[in-house]
């Protein structure tokens, strides 16, 4: 667990790094790796599903948005047949800078990866699920309210 800790605090720097980089708030920045990453899956984020993604409430994504947009780091299209759907999209601006700062981590990060088998790597995946399915049902029962209910004196 302290590896893993470990691991996301890292990540966390790298997001950090990427913000001061570009000039932008982290939180921002956050969003902005979210959008571009979700890109890459081929599944864009709409403006509700990055307010999940980085726990901020629809009026702050709202504004976090706006500043992307007019930074020209985004763009919000409607590709969907129903015209009130929002997709995010990074602008073609952001993309080219985006694989110039985290192209070397992903580069190490294949090569670290290289030195497992496919099983191994598969038998790990599962287990970062099992992790994911426990916490996010840690976070919509026991901690949906903030936290566990303190006990009583």
């Amino acid at each position: 667990m302290d590896g893993l800790r470990a691991f996301g605090a890292n990540y966390t720097e790298f997001t950090r790094r990427f913000a001061t980089w570009l000039g932008l708030h982290s939180t921002d920045a956050a969003a902005l790796v979210e959008i571009l990453y979700a890109e890459d899956q081929g599944t864009p984020l709409s403006p509700a599903r990055l307010s999940e993604r980085v726990s901020l409430s629809s009026g702050a994504t709202a504004i976090l948005l706006k500043r992307l947009e007019q930074a020209g780091h985004i763009v919000r299209t409607r590709e969907s047949a129903d015209r009130r759907v929002v997709t995010l999209r990074s602008s073609p601006d952001i993309r080219p800078r985006a694989i110039a700062f985290f192209g070397p981590y992903s580069e190490r990060m294949a090569e670290a990866m290289a030195a497992y088998s496919p099983q191994e790597i598969q038998h790990f995946e599962n287990f970062l699920g099992a992790l994911r399915t426990t916490m996010d049902a840690l976070l919509a029962h026991e901690y949906e309210g903030g936290g566990p209910t303190p006990p009583t004196p």
